[in-house]
């Protein structure tokens, strides 16, 4: 049976989001600076890579908003869902990124600039990290001189 690609993302899409409100509890709401909304939807410890843990996370910008400098710890796959995410690591030029696109980010590398691209409509991304068990899905870039 073939599957149609858009047919498809509309499927990965509703079941994202009956398991982000299954994840409701494990929710961080916006801060007071209005940052992005992080949902976990799956933490995993690895039994045959002892040490090591997925997490997979749904990124969710209103129209505008824009993540502090940050890192993570482990490797970052990310998705576009919907609307424009703009991605810059340190060393690279800023990229848009589309509804069905995706991109990498090797671990500890400085994420600059995270944001939505539009002012007027909203942005979502699926984020699935690998990283040490314990491990927080983002952490602040630290000050530098």
């Amino acid at each position: 049976m073939k599957t149609n690609p858009q047919h498809a993302l509309a499927l990965l899409k509703a079941l994202l989001v009956s398991v982000a409100f299954s994840a409701a509890p494990w929710a961080m709401a916006h801060d007071a600076a209005g940052e992005e909304k992080v949902t976990p939807i799956q933490m995993q410890k690895l039994p045959d890579v002892p040490g090591k843990q997925v997490a997979m996370a749904v990124v969710s910008y209103e129209p505008g908003q824009a993540s502090t400098p940050h890192f993570h710890s482990g490797s970052v796959f990310a998705y576009v869902l919907e609307g424009e995410v703009v991605s810059q690591l340190e060393g690279q030029p800023p990229v848009t990124y589309k509804t069905g696109e995706s991109w990498y980010e090797p671990p500890r590398a400085a994420h600059l600039v995270s944001r939505n691209a539009s002012g007027t409509r909203p942005a979502k991304l699926l984020a699935w990290l690998l990283m040490d068990e314990g491990g927080q899905i983002k952490q602040p870039l630290p000050a530098r001189p």
